[in-house]
């Protein structure tokens, strides 16, 4: 088969990267404005099954090319994927993307007849979280009789932080800031509820060196997973993992130099964001999802749990790894002709758990997986 990819960015890489190694896969187009970027990629690659194309994702000159190939995906940002997604129906080619934003989301699901029209699949939300994530919460819901509460706690660090923000750019800085000024959805109470992103702030702890950690609540990780357990879960939350006093030091830094920060244009606020932070390749990847209910009539917590660092015999940081290989699977897999469903489908019922939990294993991520009482 032949892909194709928008964007050429460290998630681009790192899906293009899988794809180019799996023997179905003949060709990988990658589509970017920059060219430099293209170039940079190309040499980085190293294959002769990668093909780089200069133009705006959202041209539809690329209709032709678009059309000859089994799946697109997305790796730019979150507000060109509705058009993107419409160009993939134009196309009748499967679509993924990295999502993240809930509103550019729910805007896909209302092409939900003409992607059935087209006999396609298009599944938003393909990264690590939301993504990955969603794929282990039906998975553990698919273990239990009834599930009562479902905790996603998800963070992309520095190995080594440094003072003040103990924090650096593990993805783009657009993206952070989705994370920390949207408003949050969650489940409390089997309702649908928002809560303001940066609250809720509680501690925890992963094995060493990771001892005392902060989570807190920010946008876009929960995806569809609030509309689709509605009614069936009483409890449903996404926080973000940072080093404790990240949160509040971030609040204090965007407080002190711009003021009102959430009324600053976000194009203005990101590049400030890169210049002050910069970006981090020697990173982890800290994941724990606890689905928590009945079976046969006793509590049982199922819990996910993923530490992932940088490869260095790659070069993949842990969050280009967990991200853009959890896209190029969902990718193969619609390539594969492994979802069955047609339309626009949210990640937690499109994708098969079991497969995609195989795949995460078999590109050698040491997921644990454990069931206790209680």
């Amino acid at each position: 088969m032949e892909i194709v990819v928008f964007g050429s960015g460290l998630m681009a890489q790192a899906v293009a990267f899988d794809l180019i190694r799996q023997k179905d896969v003949a060709k990988v187009y990658m589509i970017d404005v920059d060219k430099r970027r293209l170039r940079t990629v190309k040499n980085f690659l190293s294959s002769p099954k990668l093909v780089t194309v200069q133009a705006d994702a959202r041209d539809r000159k690329l209709l032709p090319l678009i059309e000859r190939c089994a799946v697109a995906v997305s790796c730019v940002p979150y507000n060109f994927n509705f058009r993107l997604t419409k160009l993939a129906i134009a196309a009748r080619t499967n679509f993924c993307d990295l999502g993240g934003n809930n509103t550019v989301v729910r805007r896909q699901f209302t092409l939900n007849k003409e992607a059935e029209v087209a006999g396609i699949t298009v599944v938003p939300d393909c990264g690590l979280a939301p993504g990955m994530t969603n794929i282990l919460v039906a998975d553990g819901v698919n273990r239990l009789d009834r599930t009562e509460e479902v905790h996603i706690r998800v963070g992309g660090l520095p190995v080594k932080p440094k003072p003040p923000l103990f924090y650096k750019l593990v993805f783009s800085a657009q993206g952070l800031l989705n994370e920390y000024a949207e408003p949050c959805l969650i489940l409390e109470g089997g309702k649908i509820k928002k809560v303001p992103a940066l609250t809720g702030s509680e501690m925890l702890r992963f094995p060493e060196p990771f001892n005392s950690l902060e989570a807190f609540h920010t946008s876009g990780g929960s995806s569809t997973l609030p509309e689709t357990f509605e009614g069936k879960v009483k409890t449903l939350d996404y926080k973000t993992i940072r080093y404790p006093g990240h949160r509040l030091m971030f609040l204090l830094l965007l407080k002190t130099a711009i003021g009102n920060w959430r009324r600053v244009p976000r194009a203005q606020l990101a590049c400030a964001l890169e210049r002050t932070l910069g970006f981090e390749t020697d990173d982890v990847v800290l994941l724990r999802v606890e689905v928590k209910g009945i079976k046969l009539g006793q509590k049982r917590t199922i819990r996910y749990q993923l530490i992932d660092y940088r490869d260095r015999k790659t070069n993949l940081t842990a969050m280009m790894r967990t991200t853009g290989f959890s896209a190029a699977i969902v990718a193969l897999m619609l390539g594969r002709g492994q979802v069955l469903k047609q339309g626009v489908l949210p990640t937690e019922k499109a994708i098969p758990s079991s497969r995609f939990i195989s795949e995460l294993r078999h590109r050698g991520f040491d997921l644990r997986i454990t069931s206790r009482a209680g």
